[in-house]
């Protein structure tokens, strides 16, 4: 069979499944989502490998990084079907910066009918600052999840000078106020706990930044990052539980007890 002929077939075999993806398990969506990224993270090494080769590289090499890259378009594929059959997957993909892979690796990992509050979902996406994981106990979070909550939260960034962006946008006005704080020392005690509770190298930038009362760049990034991505999962589980139970959540923790009025109204 000639090289034309096995990548056809590959590709028929993608377009064949795709009207299936509807009717995929979250268990199955799932491991999609983990396949995804995982073939994804293969491609880019195997291609930054070819392409660093000091010979031209033989035809089958090119083969390989031919049916890499079919694979991961048609798993994608399959996730922007079952993504946009689901009516939250729906409406959370009209937000710039939530693609179908992402969507998918949402709506196949929260289970609405067990987030009675947004910060459950926060709890569960390993967002809950007070979780601690102790040694020898049962990991506090899903992994899989935080991670694609990371993942969410980079596509916030590379958005956020977008014109429809919201999300970003919150990114970046948060990350101003966090860095402004920072200067003014705000955050000298937090800077203190993490030299106490780390082992950080002493000739990194982080430790310089620690060491004088501040948080490192690096680390304001993370913080806006997390912030604008709770945000949004807060957004999603008001929306989500109003189409589930036609009835409003209860109203965040700190709107009730803490007395804070402001809230961002989700824009989906």
């Amino acid at each position: 069979m000639e090289l034309t002929e096995i990548t056809m077939s590959v590709e028929r075999l993608g377009r064949d499944l795709r009207v299936a993806s509807k009717t995929l398990s979250d268990d199955e969506a799932r491991f999609l989502v983990d396949a995804y990224y995982q073939m994804q993270g293969n491609r880019i090494r195997s291609n930054n490998q070819i392409r660093q080769m000091e010979e031209e590289p033989h035809e089958v090499l090119g083969w390989l990084s031919t049916q890499a890259d079919i694979l991961e378009k048609s798993v994608r594929a399959s996730l922007d079907v079952y993504s946009d059959a689901h009516p939250i997957g729906r409406r959370i993909r009209t937000v710039v910066g939530v693609g179908p892979v992402i969507a998918a690796g949402l709506i196949a990992h929260i289970d609405i009918s067990m987030a009675k509050t947004a910060g459950a979902i926060w709890k569960f996406a390993g967002l809950d600052p007070s979780a601690e994981w102790k040694k020898g106990k049962k990991r506090p979070h899903n992994a899989a999840l935080k991670t694609l909550c990371w993942k969410l939260g980079e596509s916030f960034v590379k958005v956020s000078n977008h014109d429809d962006d919201f999300y970003g946008a919150l990114y970046k006005t948060r990350k101003e106020a966090e860095s402004k704080k920072n200067e003014e020392g705000l955050f000298s005690g937090q800077a203190k706990t993490k030299l106490e509770k780390y082992n950080i190298g002493k000739k990194t930038d982080a430790y310089k930044a620690y060491s004088i009362g501040k948080l490192p760049p690096a680390h304001i990034h993370a913080r806006a990052k997390r912030y604008a991505v709770k945000i949004f999962l807060s957004h999603l589980h008001e929306v989500w539980y109003r189409h589930e139970f036609n009835e409003s959540p209860p109203a965040p923790y700190v709107m009730v007890h803490e007395g804070h009025a402001h809230k961002i109204e989700p824009p989906f």
